[in-house]
């Protein structure tokens, strides 16, 4: 699993600072899309201005993906991501080529969640989560459930 994770890692950050920087230099190497959806998909997001904060988040999530830091963090905020590029591939961009890609990205993304899966199970597990509304940083550990 070792190797799968450092290849997913050096593949998917590369991909995601390459994807991300292409849209800021001058040489319109953007792709916009092959069928009128993903053009306007594209499009609609390039003209409200989100798509250039997708791009930002790209090249930071890449980043840290590619320097192998805070991974538990940078995995999962790449998920909205991946979630948006396979449905573009796969639903609005259908094909050969989008589909691998598609495929990829989400087998990428999993192959960085997976070692760190211990971080975020507490979250998918605790239903009723313990506030804590202090000012300190860091909370006390949650004390044992009464069973009420």
């Amino acid at each position: 699993m070792k190797p799968l994770y450092h290849v997913s890692r050096i593949v998917y950050g590369g991909w995601y600072l390459f994807s991300g920087i292409e849209y800021f230099l001058p040489y319109n190497l953007q792709p916009l899309g092959n069928t009128p959806l993903g053009q306007e998909f594209t499009l609609a997001l390039i003209h409200s201005g989100l798509f250039a904060w997708i791009k930002v988040a790209e090249i930071a999530i890449a980043v840290a993906v590619l320097a192998d830091r805070a991974m538990p963090l940078a995995a999962a905020a790449s998920v909205p991501l991946t979630i948006v590029i396979a449905y573009w591939n796969f639903v609005l961009e259908w094909g050969v080529v989008e589909v691998v890609f598609g495929t990829l990205t989400i087998l990428f993304n999993a192959a960085l969640l997976w070692p760190y899966r211990a971080y975020y199970w507490p979250m998918l597990t605790a239903w009723k989560g313990r506030r804590d509304f202090g000012y300190r940083l860091m909370p006390e550990s949650p004390a044992p459930d009464s069973g009420d």
